[in-house]
């Protein structure tokens, strides 16, 4: 059948897309359709075509599907932010559970049945709301001119209002309404993209949820002088009150100003300005203590960041004999979580910054002898192999995934075991394939809901090198032909 815009066609969700989407078939025609869950049953008017599949908006629901829950946020469907929040919390778990299974054995053509087997239950969370310690709200004017800050809507920077998102902390509401409060009472502009004018662009907001401390950052869109802003920005003359009316809340530690004059979609500038308390904010995770600029990063819910970095210190299972290499090591925190446990901890990470602070970190909790390099470890790692132990890596990579040139940098110091942490599950399934090729085999696997209510999902995979026959191959979906041509390739590379 031929379907058409604007057709009205009425089917079942069987499963949920990466944006969110229902996703329902009618007369083995795909149909992504927007504001449906799986199990609804939905009559959906077509929006877009295309040959195999297309778009489409739910119009009716006759028949609710039993996972479908009532949204906790009003701006739930207008803002980019929870995608799934429709979707009861248990049946988010299997959603995500099974997005990283479907995605390893499409992307990475690994055996359905084996990874079932090595499928460990994923760690939810008791209470799914009020998880980040951090949060950027941009700041502008809505239709009617009124200075706002909130959440862009779904591919836009329309700023939807919204000052207490329940995935954040209660103090960001009190933030955000002190600071507008403020902008209002001395005509201070929020940034227009259009004209590029304006001063505040974005409101920052972290919070170590161990020991209460709360940074406020502002990025401006301003300059300085000799003797500090311009007289255009005019934000600093009414600095001293906006800094008394920002320390009185409670836990407030650090307020700075970032500058960010460019044109562009990155929040933070390159230069921070403190102006109240600290530079940095401290939290405690893992037992060790961290110190926290503006721009370093920290995994935004940190009761989940516990379990993941629990489950990546079990699948190490160290003795105290082992040296371990963390690979994208940002400010130190898996290094430093299994330096107790092992002889030796080496972090690489191309981030300057994130090396110093990785350094301060572990000086900071006594770990004198752990080693940060700011180096690519495609380099880094061929050049040292000889002089190097490497008895487990742990790789922990942007949602990009790993580089081929980096993953087969990891192979060529033959570390005994692999721990990958995902935050995608279509580069981890790639990656995985590329390392199951070179030798290593999933053993265990994880999932980590670090963000519920959206469809993201982490993974932590445990592999290890200690198989060599076609059948271990085959077990996991790599077929006997495949097996010999590698082993044909590696003799030929020695």
């Amino acid at each position: 059948m031929e379907y058409k815009k604007n057709q009205l066609v009425e089917l079942t969700i069987e499963d949920m897309s990466e944006n969110g989407e229902g996703i329902g078939r009618t007369e083995g025609y795909t149909l992504f359709v927007k504001d449906a869950v799986i199990g609804d049953r939905v009559r959906a008017l077509i929006t877009k075509v295309k040959k195999n599949y297309g778009y489409a908006i739910t119009s009716e629901i006759p028949d609710p599907s039993p996972y479908r829950a009532d949204p906790f946020c009003r701006n739930c469907r207008s803002c980019g932010g929870c995608q799934i929040q429709e979707l009861k919390y248990e049946a988010q778990l299997r959603y995500k559970t099974r997005k990283v299974t479907d995605h390893l054995v499409r992307i990475g053509g690994f055996d359905r049945a084996y990874i079932e087997k090595i499928m460990e239950p994923i760690e939810g969370m008791e209470e799914p709301l009020r998880y980040r310690n951090k949060t950027q709200f941009p700041v502008g004017r809505d239709k009617n001119g009124n200075i706002i800050s909130g959440f862009y809507a779904k591919r836009t920077h329309d700023i939807i209002k919204n000052d207490d998102c329940l995935i954040g902390i209660k103090e960001n509401k009190i933030i955000i309404d002190t600071i507008l409060k403020h902008m209002k009472k001395y005509g201070i502009e929020p940034y227009d993209e259009k004209t590029q004018s304006g001063i505040v662009r974005h409101v920052i907001i972290r919070k170590g949820f161990k020991t209460g401390d709360i940074m406020i950052c502002l990025v401006l869109n301003a300059r300085k002088n000799k003797t500090g802003f311009n007289k255009k920005t005019e934000l600093l003359f009414e600095q001293d009150r906006l800094v008394e009316s920002l320390s009185g809340i409670e836990g407030v530690r650090s307020i700075v100003f970032n500058i960010n004059n460019k044109n562009t979609n990155v929040i933070l500038g390159n230069e921070d300005i403190p102006i109240y308390g600290t530079q940095d904010i401290g939290d405690r995770l893992m037992g060790n203590e961290y110190r926290i600029s503006s721009h370093a990063f920290y995994q935004v819910n940190p009761l989940q960041t516990e379990k993941l970095y629990g489950t990546v210190k079990e699948y190490a299972s160290l003795t105290g004999r082992e040296e371990v290499w963390d690979i994208c090591c940002g400010i130190g925190t898996i290094a430093l979580t299994l330096a107790d446990k092992a002889s030796k901890v080496h972090g690489l990470e191309i981030v300057k910054e994130a090396i110093e602070d990785a350094k301060r970190n572990a000086r900071l909790n006594g770990f004198d002898d752990a080693e940060f390099i700011c180096a690519p470890c495609e380099e880094y790692l061929p050049e040292h192999k000889d002089e190097m132990t490497a008895d487990v890596v742990v790789m922990d990579p942007p949602r990009k995934g790993m580089d081929e040139k980096a993953l087969e940098a990891v192979v060529t110091i033959s570390p005994s075991k692999i721990i990958y942490v995902s935050c995608d599950p279509a580069t981890l399934a790639r990656d995985l394939k590329y390392l199951a090729r070179r030798g290593y085999r999933p053993e265990r696997i994880r999932p980590v809901d670090m963000f519920p209510h959206t469809t993201h999902v982490e993974t932590v995979v445990c592999l290890s090198n200690n198989f060599s026959k076609p059948k271990d191959y085959v077990q996991i979906g790599i077929d006997a032909e495949d097996y010999y041509r590698i082993k044909e390739s590696e003799k030929k590379s020695e």
